[in-house]
């Protein structure tokens, strides 16, 4: 990251997700372009997408993007693995002219981690099945053990805002000791919700076992592609939106980021 702010783009990012799993990388694109107007939807109304079926993800997925782009941004984050999986195909087609960038589970990091090439990933149900999963996997993964660990319900617990809570650690016991069975030495959390959990995935996996979230990936994506946008105005403040309850969010973005937000209800 260039050390000098000022040289750094400023362009209107629009990010969504499923819920408040995407202020993992929200929080990420701040690091990496602190100029920037970063504008957040959160589907928390509709969440988690994990439990959602691929048409209802991509209807919520065009509806959200729609609201970003209504309100200037000029590049458009998916912050969502579901919704990566889902729909940046279809929205990459219907908006031609917008950088989208998507997320998607780190395998290709996490081969170049893994020591005895055994790695677990941490998604959801829908991630795993999807095409796109299977695709990344048949890209990336040759030579490698990989252990696919569904998680379900960590995301809806974790989208309580309470990552620490006794919900969590269960979820995170049950689904790690598969894993841990496994003797993997690398896991990826496949869902921006679970860098949250991270402690305590962290804690029941072992000292041994490296974690790979792509939050700054998806960042670093975000700033190359800014680099030609027009530049915004730099003064405007982080705005995020819900389909849940506005004030649920404020409370989560309070104590999850660390710069100043402002928070209202999706129209």
């Amino acid at each position: 990251m260039n050390d000098d702010a000022s040289a750094l783009p400023s362009p209107r990012i629009g990010v969504f997700d499923s819920g408040v799993g995407g202020l993992s990388v929200l929080r990420a694109l701040h690091r990496h372009l602190p100029r920037a107007t970063l504008l957040y939807a959160a589907d928390s109304g509709h969440a988690p997408y994990g439990e959602r079926d691929p048409a209802f993800v991509l209807a919520r997925s065009r509806a959200l993007a729609a609201h970003l782009l209504e309100q200037g941004a000029q590049l458009l984050v998916v912050a969502c693995n579901t919704a990566t999986a889902a729909a940046i195909d279809t929205l990459r087609v219907e908006h031609p002219q917008w950088p989208i960038v998507g997320v998607e589970p780190g395998l290709k990091p996490a081969i170049a981690l893994t020591r005895n090439r055994r790695i677990g990933v941490m998604a959801t149900q829908a991630t795993l099945a999807s095409e796109r999963f299977r695709r990344l996997v048949a890209t990336h993964a040759d030579g490698v053990s990989l252990h696919l660990q569904a998680c379900s319900g960590l995301a809806r617990a974790i989208e309580s805002g309470a990552p620490d809570g006794d919900d969590v650690a269960s979820l995170v016991a049950r689904h790690a000791a598969p894993l841990k069975a496994a003797g993997v030495d690398t896991v990826v959390l496949g869902c921006t919700h679970y860098p949250f959990a991270a402690a305590r995935i962290a804690m029941e996996l072992g000292p041994g076992v490296m974690l790979v979230d792509t939050a700054d990936a998806v960042a670093r994506q975000a700033m190359r592609l800014s680099m030609g946008l027009p530049a915004g105005d730099s003064q405007d403040r982080t705005r995020l939106w819900t389909s849940g309850d506005p004030e649920h969010l404020r409370t989560v973005a309070t104590r999850w980021l660390d710069f100043d937000t402002e928070v209202a209800a999706l129209p």
